[in-house]
């Protein structure tokens, strides 16, 4: 056939002839598939064929006459200009010997699928599509479900039209692309059966920090358009590439999405519908961690096929139970950062007083500030002026004329992967997605900050906030002697805060990833494990969902928050302390009255190691245990080091190494160490006792300055004595520093102090201290104290 050429005749030099999606939809079925990846078979048509459809029907000078002098920020022009072309296109006739091939290559296929009219999907592939510098993925058409040689003839037509869709022709008008200098091939294929199953998109690199060290999946029930659009709230996972090539399965993060509506197959099975999901499909995962862990593994042999980040689509078949590549194209925003040396850093200025409107899934990395404008429709975006915040129920790439306008974006649908979130990406417009009432608490007309600056939820703030930015070259970072480590809080942030200058993770608190991801206290967790009544045990389970069992819903949100900050900075060493919430901290998270006496002085109360043995909370513990082993051993995290807080004896240091002895953490098994963190007297004092316990010693200054100087931090009267730069105390670190060099044993800090004096930090470089854990705010200005200090020593 002149016009039409199957899948396997395809390869990826193909481009020019068949688009990217048709060219490397024909490589992996003809080099993947005996690898396991299984590609639905199909055809596409040529480049040629759109040609001679223009030429056969003299339309090629119309369409140059109606784009003329388009001016693509006039959106109500361009909207009448793609309109009249679509349908000079529309009106035409198809080539006879197209329409032929067509005919025949489409009964090829049914008998392939021993079928009489086999269902297919019907998809557009620009011939420049997906190029290195250019992405045009989801700018054009598709159908599904197709299933009669007519009704194909008739979308190919429409997929041809499709090319002047007025996303297309802003793109390429905006980009410099000549629109005759782009084809148009229509790539037909076998439909997978995913209506009664499920569907997604996956990237092998992380499409917010730029990783390539993570594979993330979306998936929904039904069929895939409905998150390619952004229409629904997909479930999120994140998968873990260097340690699933060493054979460990590791998921580091789940997150269910609402998935409200699904595609299905309409009764006549001839066209689609959507329909709502049920409350089952709702509260559970559309697919299993095995068919996460799966797809994960078929999207490394694509990338390591294409040797680049890949941007991938699959399915579930529901009548074969097996999961099928249907796109793979080259990731085209993130992985074109990775050439970059420089890094703007956005850092937003939040009051006491600031109020959140709504929140959601964050898109990139900036901060747009501006008036909240609501469109409904495509129809609308004449109203739209620059600088907008623009806010819809949810957006696609039509949208894309005004997305360019708008200094943020903001939907109630769509998931991180769906094609709105592309756009917003690739044309570095911050966006907030998911956010399910934007349209209803956000009023036209009023000025809002939007943040995707604080980890994966980004948020609306009212009003004009103040935000820095910053500009930092890293290849002029030289490295320290001292090492430079990081505090890392919320496992959402750890993959971007891992692109800044470090040698590891200082100080991970286990209690910040206990009160967001586990939002109860843990002996009511336990309680509810052994079926006793709880108290506010209905919240608790609702954000347990899907969860019934308390105690996997702990272990598992644990170790995927630990094990998500041990992944940003692997192989890198990171400290995890483990949990030191006070007794009024405890008592205020769900179910905790009952837990939790009243002290007069919740600091040197009941916290740190002293509870850890206490058969009020020993049990707990031990699941933290549990956790932190399944984090090591299971997922691999054996860079994770364990800190336990507040230890005021060695005895008591013993009883709890002892425990977790007994739940398999065991020092100096898988390269185990653990630490104390040194933030008493006593732990200075007998520091060649408590060494004997522990492998080393990480300094908090803040509750070593108010032990030695009997200043409580939290007193406003006498806030003013508290000052880590004190005398007292800075004989304090010297001798701590002193006892482990002489111990041989590990020392650092990951108090506050070197964060905000760089006379401290100086003075801990001085006396030769193994690490200085910083926030990472503070990173770059004391990263030049420690170099410049450096250079100073050595001359």
């Amino acid at each position: 056939m002149k016009y039409i050429r199957f899948f396997n005749s395809l390869t990826i030099n193909d481009i020019a002839i068949v688009g990217g999606k048709n060219a490397s939809l024909g490589e992996m079925h003809q080099v993947l598939t005996p690898k396991g990846i299984n590609i639905p078979n199909g055809f596409a048509t040529t480049s040629d064929a759109y040609w001679l459809l223009l030429k056969e029907n003299s339309i090629k000078e119309k369409i140059e006459t109606s784009l003329s002098g388009l001016d693509i920020s006039d959106t109500k022009n361009l909207q009448e200009r793609g309109l009249a072309v679509r349908t000079l296109i529309l009106d035409s006739t198809l080539p006879k010997i197209l329409e032929d091939e067509l005919r025949k290559a489409y009964t090829t296929l049914s008998k392939e699928y021993a079928s009489d009219a086999v269902d297919v999907a019907v998809r557009s592939s620009g011939t420049a599509e997906d190029l290195p510098d250019a992405s045009f993925a989801g700018q054009q058409e598709t159908f599904l479900n197709i299933s009669s040689p007519d009704a194909l003839l008739q979308s190919v037509k429409e997929c041809f039209a499709s090319l002047f869709t007025d996303r297309a022709i802003s793109y390429r008008e905006s980009r410099g692309f000549n629109h005759f200098k782009v084809a148009l091939s229509v790539g037909v294929q076998k439909m997978v059966r995913s209506d009664k199953s499920s569907s997604g998109i996956m990237f092998s690199i992380d499409t917010e920090s730029g990783s390539e060290d993570l594979v993330l999946i979306n998936s929904i029930w039904g069929l895939g358009e409905n998150v390619v659009s952004g229409r629904v709230n997909a479930d999120e996972f994140f998968v873990f590439k260097p340690t699933l090539r060493n054979g460990l399965n590791t998921i580091l993060k789940r997150s269910l999405g609402s998935k409200k509506e699904k595609m299905l197959y309409a009764n006549d099975e001839t066209s689609t519908l959507n329909v709502e999901t049920s409350q089952q499909e709702q509260n559970n995962f559309s697919i299993t961690d095995k068919e996460v862990i799966e797809l994960a593994k078929q999207a490394l042999i694509i990338e390591d096929h294409y040797k680049r980040p890949m941007d991938i689509e699959w399915a579930k078949d529901a009548l074969d139970g097996k999961l099928y590549i249907v796109q793979a194209r080259p990731e085209t925003v993130q992985s074109k950062e990775q050439n970059s040396t420089t890094i703007k850093k956005y850092s937003l200025k939040i009051s006491s007083d600031a109020k959140i409107l709504t929140q959601g899934r964050a898109v990139g990395e900036k901060i747009g500030i501006g008036k909240v404008n609501i469109i409904k429709d495509t129809s609308e975006f004449e109203f739209f002026k620059a600088g907008d915040v623009l806010v819809a129920d949810t957006t696609n790439p039509d949208w894309e004329p005004i997305m360019k306008k708008a200094s943020a974006v903001v939907t109630n649908r769509g998931s991180r992967t769906c094609h709105a979130a592309i756009v917003a990406r690739e044309i570095g417009v911050p966006a907030v997605v998911g956010c399910t009432n934007a349209t209803d608490v956000l009023q036209n007309g009023v000025s809002v900050t939007v943040s995707c600056v604080q980890g994966d939820e980004g948020y609306i703030y009212d009003g004009e906030l103040s935000y820095e930015t910053e500009t930092i070259d890293m290849s002029k970072l030289k490295p320290t002697k001292t090492k430079l480590y990081m505090n890392v809080g919320n496992p959402a942030e750890a993959f971007n805060f891992a692109k800044m200058p470090n040698d590891g993770v200082g100080l991970a608190r286990m209690e910040f990833i206990m009160s967001h991801s586990i939002n109860a206290h843990p002996m009511a967790l336990v309680n509810m494990q052994k079926e006793n009544s709880v108290k506010d045990e209905q919240s608790i389970r609702s954000f347990m969902s899907p969860h019934v069992d308390a105690k996997e819903f702990f272990l598992e949100k644990l170790s995927e928050g630990v094990s998500t900050i041990a992944a940003a900075f692997y192989p890198r060493p990171v400290i995890i302390r483990t949990s030191d919430f006070k007794s009024n901290e405890y008592r205020n998270m769900p179910g905790g009255l009952k837990y939790e006496a009243v002290e007069e002085n919740p600091m040197i109360g009941f916290r740190g190691a002293s509870r850890y043995y206490d058969d009020s909370y020993k049990e707990a513990f031990e699941w933290e245990c549990e956790a932190l082993k399944r984090a090591r051993d299971e997922m691999g995290m054996t860079n994770i080091k364990i800190m336990l807080p507040f230890v005021r004896t060695p005895e008591e240091g013993k009883k709890v190494i002892e425990i977790m002895n007994k739940q398999g953490l065991v020092q100096g098994v898988n390269g185990l160490e653990i630490y104390a963190m040194c933030e008493i007297p006593a732990n200075v004092i007998l520091a060649d006792e408590f060494l004997k316990v522990f492998d080393g010693y990480s300094i908090g200054s803040n509750d070593l300055t108010q032990l030695t100087l009997g200043v409580d931090r939290e007193s406003a009267k006498i806030a003013h004595i508290f000052d880590e730069r004190n005398e007292a105390v800075k004989r304090m670190l010297q001798m701590a520093i002193e006892a482990c060099k002489k111990a041989d044993k590990y020392i650092g800090i990951c108090g506050q102090a070197p964060s905000d004096y760089p006379e401290i930090t100086e003075f801990l470089v001085k006396h030769g201290i193994d690490s200085i854990s910083l926030n990472p705010d503070s990173i770059y200005k004391m990263h030049k104290v420690v170099t410049d200090l450096e250079s100073r020593l050595e001359q």
